[in-house]
C-alpha cells in the first residue's frame, strides 16, 4: 500500500497541468451535444412540424422522437472507432475529430429545408445529420472522459470529471434560456417557422472556438499512473480482447449505472415537451422549467464531483439515489395535480439536484475503474451503449406509455425503474475513490 501510495504521489507530481480554459475545451462537445439534444426537446412540436407535417399530432410526435433517436444507433460504433483511436493515437486528436464530425451534424441539421420545400428528402437529411451526430458523439465521452480524470490531481478526480456532467447542466440552462428568449422576441408564427433554428444555430458559434482551444490540450495518455485496487488485473501485453474480457464485471455494471443515469437525464430533457403537451403549459414556462435545472443540475454535478473526492464515490452512488428513488413518484404526482408554473419548476428543479447529486460520481467511478489501455474504448463504448438503448428510446418509451394508458405519471415509472437498475448496480460497485495523492507541501 506505501508503493501505491507513493506511485500516485509521484504521479500527482509528474501530472500535467490542466488550465480552466482546458476543463471548458475538454467539456465542450459534451455542452454542444447535450445544447442539441435540449433545443430538439425544447422546439420538438416546432420540429415535427418541419419536417413532419401531413401526420396526426400523435404521429407527428412519435416520428420526431424517432429522428431525435436515430443518432443513438451509430454511438456504438462511433465509441468503437474513435474510442480505439483514442487509446492508440492519443486523447487530443481524437476529441479534435469528433468535435469536428459535430459541427458538420449540427450546422447540417440547421441548413435542412423543410418538408414543404424539398419533400421527402428533408426528413431523410434530417435523420442523416443525426446519424453522423451519433456517430461523432459516440466517439466523444470515452476520450474527454479519460482526459479529465488522468489530467486531474489525484485527490481532485471527482471533482474534475464532474466537469463532464456539469457541462450538460449548463448546456440545459444555456438551452432553456435561448429558447426562452427566441419565444419572446418572435411571433408565434414565427417561432414554428424557425424558431428552433436560431436557437440550435447559436451552438455552431461555439464550433471554431472550441477547436482551436482543443488543438492546445495536453496529451494524457501516455503519462504514469499507480495501479488501483478497483483496475483488473490482465496478463502484460495481453490483446485488447483479453483486456475487455478481464473487465467484464465493471463492464456489466457500468452498463446499469449509465442506463440509470440516461435514462434520468433524458426523462428530464423529456419535460420541456411533457410540460407544453400532458400539462399544457405555454412554452416559455417550459423553457424556463429547463433553464432552472441546468442551473441547478450545474451546482450539484460539481458538488457530487467535490464530495466523492472526500466521502467515496460509492456512497454517493448510492444514498442519494435511494432518496432520488422515494421522491421521484411524489413529485410527479404533484406536478401533474397542481398545474402551476412555480410548483412544476421548483420540484423538478429539486429532483434534477438529487440526480446529479448520485450520478457524477457513477461515470467517474466507472473511468476509474478502467485500465488506462482501454479507458477510451471501454468507457465510450459502455456509455454509448446505454445510451442507445436507453437514451435515445426514453422519449418514445415515455410518449407511448402515456398515450397507451393515458396517464400522466408514465414518465415517473419509468424513472423510477431506470434508477432502480442503477442502485443495484452501484451496490456492487468497489470503491474508487483511493489511494488520495498527498497534497503537496508548502516550499
Amino acid at each position: 500500500m506505501a508503493q501505491i501510495a507513493e506511485a500516485a504521489a509521484a504521479s500527482a507530481r509528474t501530472a500535467p497541468k490542466i488550465r480552466p480554459r482546458q476543463v471548458a475545451a475538454a467539456v465542450a462537445g459534451n455542452w454542444l451535444e447535450f445544447y442539441d439534444f435540449i433545443i430538439f426537446a425544447q422546439f420538438a412540436v416546432q420540429i415535427g412540424n418541419t419536417f413532419f407535417p401531413d401526420n396526426s399530432e400523435f404521429a407527428r410526435e412519435m416520428l420526431t422522437w424517432g429522428a431525435f433517436g436515430a443518432g443513438f444507433v451509430f454511438r456504438p460504433i462511433g465509441a468503437v472507432v474513435i474510442g480505439r483511436f483514442a487509446d492508440r493515437a492519443g486523447r487530443r486528436p481524437a476529441m479534435l475529430l469528433s468535435f469536428a464530425l459535430m459541427g458538420v451534424a449540427l450546422l447540417g441539421l440547421v441548413l435542412t429545408p423543410s418538408y414543404r420545400s424539398i419533400g421527402l428528402a428533408a426528413p431523410l437529411l434530417a435523420v442523416g445529420c443525426r446519424l453522423l451526430q451519433g456517430f461523432a458523439l459516440g466517439g466523444e465521452v470515452g476520450p474527454t472522459t479519460a482526459f479529465l480524470i488522468e489530467a486531474a490531481p489525484l485527490r481532485h478526480r471527482g471533482l474534475y470529471g464532474s466537469w463532464q456532467s456539469a457541462s450538460q447542466s449548463i448546456a440545459s440552462f444555456s438551452g432553456g434560456l435561448a429558447g426562452f428568449v427566441v419565444a419572446h422576441l418572435l411571433t408565434t408564427p414565427d417561432l414554428n417557422a424557425f424558431g428552433w433554428r436560431i436557437a440550435l444555430g447559436l451552438g455552431v458559434l461555439v464550433l471554431p472556438f472550441g477547436l482551436m482551444i482543443r488543438r492546445t490540450l495536453p496529451e494524457t495518455r501516455g503519462e504514469a499512473e499507480p495501479a488501483l485496487a478497483a483496475h483488473p488485473d490482465a496478463a502484460p501485453g495481453a490483446g485488447l480482447g483479453a483486456q475487455l474480457a478481464s473487465h467484464g464485471r465493471i463492464l456489466v455494471l457500468g452498463l446499469g449505472l449509465i442506463a440509470g443515469g440516461t435514462i434520468s437525464t433524458y426523462v428530464f430533457t423529456y419535460m420541456t415537451s411533457f410540460a407544453q403537451t400532458t400539462l399544457h403549459f405555454d412554452p416559455a414556462t417550459a423553457f424556463l422549467m429547463t433553464a432552472c435545472i441546468g442551473a441547478a443540475g450545474f451546482a450539484a454535478s460539481l458538488a457530487g464531483g467535490a464530495l466523492s473526492d472526500r466521502l467515496g464515490r460509492r456512497a454517493l452512488m448510492v444514498w442519494p439515489r435511494f432518496a432520488f428513488l422515494l421522491t421521484i413518484l411524489p413529485i410527479f404526482i404533484l406536478i401533474t395535480r397542481i398545474r402551476e408554473g412555480a410548483v412544476l419548476i421548483g420540484l423538478m428543479t429539486a429532483l434534477n439536484v438529487v440526480a446529479n447529486l448520485t450520478g457524477v460520481p457513477a461515470l467517474v467511478a466507472l473511468t476509474e475503474s478502467l485500465r488506462k489501455e482501454v479507458r477510451g474504448l471501454a468507457t465510450g463504448t459502455v456509455y454509448a451503449c446505454a445510451v442507445a438503448f436507453f437514451g435515445g428510446t426514453t422519449p418514445l418509451v415515455v410518449t407511448w406509455l402515456g398515450a397507451a394508458t393515458r396517464n400522466p405519471l408514465a414518465p415517473a415509472w419509468y424513472l423510477m425503474l431506470g434508477t432502480l437498475v442503477a442502485l443495484v448496480a452501484s451496490i456492487a460497485m468497489v470503491e474508487t475513490a483511493g489511494p488520495r495523492a498527498p497534497a503537496p507541501r508548502e516550499s
